[in-house]
């Protein structure tokens, strides 16, 4: 499902900004862009991600910027890890017997040695400025995504009402199946010159009770309705039902190619057609729910 969500906050000096951003997409992914001060947050991000979504692929971008009442971003400097530096760069030195010392230019250029306000983000706990910005992300996307969901379902639904149409067409013909098999075979024997059975005829009766027999589809057709209301529970249901309806759909095609197997009728077989060609539609639309 499609949608876009936007959050920010301001904290201690700090503005955390969170865009969303989903597309259709059959699994749950989530793809994260955070800064460098933020990356440890990323297992919390995803899991109150998680408990919001639970289908699609997910762009997520946070940002983190100096609040625009503070003046700049101040310097720190790391004096102990500058220390341990020089230390070690001086003892590398003389081990490769290279000529020179270290100086305060190298120094300065060693990763971690200065350091800003978003540098030390992490120790000023950020994460309360990260999830109220994500959840306001997360209440508009869901908002976006709720109002796509209730045009899905409105689709979802007339593609159901469709196949219960031409599955009531099927229940109602199956039953006159037999007799026009029965009827087939008397005309069969007419047009090869034999004498026309009589309707109490065993051999006549045994192949029709055969026949009915084979291409009986009340078990096939009970099944589909049953999911048929399966899809109406969904459809009242307020938690995910992506997955579900991918399911059913597998199920229904399932039904309906064995009533196509096993009916011999031609009016049976074009509602099967169009059982197929409804249910076809349903699978696709169905991959874009949540």
């Amino acid at each position: 499902m499609t949608g876009y969500g936007r959050g920010d906050c301001a904290r201690d000096g700090f503005r955390v900004a969170v865009e969303l951003s989903s597309v259709n997409r059959k699994q749950a992914e989530i793809s994260l862009n955070l800064p460098r001060e933020l990356e440890l947050l990323e297992a919390q991000i995803r899991d109150l991600i998680n408990r919001h979504i639970a289908r699609g692929r997910l762009t997520v971008r946070v940002s983190l910027h100096t609040s625009t009442g503070r003046s700049g971003a101040r310097m720190h400097l790391n004096a102990t890890l500058a220390k341990a530096y020089a230390h070690e760069l001086n003892r590398l030195a003389r081990q490769l017997k290279l000529a020179g010392e270290v100086t305060l230019d190298h120094l300065v250029r060693a990763p971690g040695v200065f350091q800003t306000d978003e540098d030390l983000a992490e120790t000023e706990s950020l994460w309360p400025a990260v999830e109220k910005a994500l959840s306001q992300a997360l209440v508009a996307l869901v908002t976006m995504r709720t109002r796509e969901g209730a045009h899905l379902a409105r689709d979802l639904s007339a593609r159901v009402a469709v196949m219960r149409q031409c599955a009531a067409r099927i229940a109602r013909q199956a039953p006159k199946s037999a007799e026009r098999y029965r009827l087939q075979l008397v005309e069969r024997i007419r047009n090869a010159g034999l004498p026309a059975p009589a309707p109490d005829d065993e051999r006549l009766l045994k192949e029709v009770v055969f026949f009915a027999d084979r291409s009986d589809i009340a078990e096939e057709l009970t099944r589909l309705q049953s999911h048929f209301k399966q899809f109406t529970d969904c459809a009242k249901s307020k938690e995910p039902v992506g997955r579900t309806l991918d399911f059913l759909a597998q199920e229904m095609n399932r039904e309906i190619n064995t009533i196509g197997a096993k009916a011999n009728d031609s009016l049976i077989s074009r509602e099967v057609v169009k059982l197929k060609a409804e249910l076809e539609r349903f699978r696709e639309q169905a991959q874009n729910v949540e």
